[in-house]
């Protein structure tokens, strides 16, 4: 995970269970070219899902994502 993006992106979706690329990009209060184009590379990576729904695309955690936050908690305890 190359990204503090990336990292945040995962986090956020996993503690709304579903967010729209404008959401995130409101939520982190980030340029939405930048967090678009790290929401697709988590897509490339199977950490998340994506649902179209008219203009908007809703995210959410595959299961591997689901699997990949819950190593990535273990990390924020510590």
């Amino acid at each position: 995970m190359a990204n503090h993006y990336r990292i945040a992106i995962l986090l956020l979706v996993d503690s709304r269970k579903s967010l729209t690329l404008e959401s995130i990009t409101s939520i982190l209060d980030a340029n939405g070219k930048t967090i678009g184009e790290h929401a697709r590379r988590l897509y490339q990576a199977g950490l998340v899902n994506k649902k179209y729904r008219g203009k908007f695309v809703e995210h959410t955690l595959s299961p591997y994502g689901k699997i990949f936050v819950r190593f990535l908690k273990v990390f924020q305890r510590a």
